[in-house]
């Protein structure tokens, strides 16, 4: 049986940062995968000045990144769609966006355009982000809200009856790559071997940030043991370099560290037609059936 896995992304980069190694992981057991990304990433900006194309960037920003997304897609040997909508950046004071970007275009009209992905590329699991959009970009709530829209609408053959076959998808997963149990455990490790190392005192400021914002609660379900994909991982991130610098300490930690303190990417089992086991390691337990 050939399983199938879609993740669901709201701007290029994305797929790198949120499950690229389990993406790797999963390829290396000859599952088929495909990245959706909502939105070109226009809005984004050049965060990485040191690039020798800066002019060309400057000039043609979605068209940059584009290229971008090719080559993480290449590293990452996944098949890849763009959705076709505009960044929306983020809301201006009043809380008002461009008109005709992703998060103010009507939710049917977007989630009709994933379920025709879905029902074309039939995945048996299907990952994007909770509700919080993993953090609060309108972009990437609005990304749940499509996922979770199109999740239930491709089963139903009476919704959107001109996209296809209707294919019902067995699990929906929200990514929480960056929980807190994640970060304090490579903390404590670094903590009890080099203290001294700078990268101590950033886990320090993201642990601070995190409980700030989320508290210390763990959502997460399932583990998925992706540790010797991590280099895979940082190859993707940094194809993405005009919003990734290359010595970025929030992306790049030691790889020998994350794989002996916690050498997992984390998700959360959001819905499920399936019985499935309470300490999950793999997203394709139990589904048996050779659809």
């Amino acid at each position: 049986m050939t399983y199938r896995l879609l993740t669901v992304h709201a701007h290029p980069d994305d797929e790198s940062s949120k499950g690229s190694a389990t993406l790797a992981y999963y390829r290396s057991r000859g599952v088929e995968t495909m990245v959706v990304s909502c939105t070109g990433g226009e809005g984004g900006d050049l965060l990485n000045p040191e690039l020798a194309d800066v002019a060309m960037i400057e000039r043609d920003m979605a068209g940059h990144r584009r290229r971008e997304m090719a080559e993480a897609r290449d590293v990452l040997d996944t098949q890849h769609r763009w959705l076709g909508y505009h960044d929306s950046g983020m809301a201006n004071d009043d809380g008002s966006l461009p008109a005709r970007s992703f998060a103010e275009i009507p939710l049917h009209i977007s989630a009709g355009v994933l379920v025709r992905v879905i029902r074309e590329f039939r995945p048996h699991v299907m990952i994007t982000y909770d509700e919080n959009g993993g953090y609060p970009h309108p972009d990437h709530i609005r990304c749940h809200e499509v996922s979770v829209e199109a999740f239930e609408a491709a089963a139903d053959p009476a919704r959107y009856p001109d996209a296809g076959e209707p294919w019902s998808v067995s699990k929906l997963y929200y990514d929480h790559i960056f929980n807190f149990a994640r970060v304090k455990a490579n903390y404590d490790m670094l903590l009890a071997t080099t203290p001294d190392d700078p990268l101590t005192e950033r886990l320090a400021e993201m642990l601070s940030w995190r409980e700030e914002r989320n508290g210390t609660d763990d959502r997460t379900t399932t583990h998925i043991p992706a540790g010797d994909f991590f280099e895979t991982r940082d190859a993707a991130l940094r194809a993405h370099a005009s919003q990734v610098p290359g010595d970025s300490p929030f992306f790049f930690w030691s790889n020998d560290l994350q794989r002996k303190a916690w050498p997992y990417e984390d998700f959360e089992l959001a819905r499920t037609r399936l019985s499935t086991p309470e300490d999950e390691h793999d997203f394709f337990a139990g589904i048996e059936d050779d659809r």
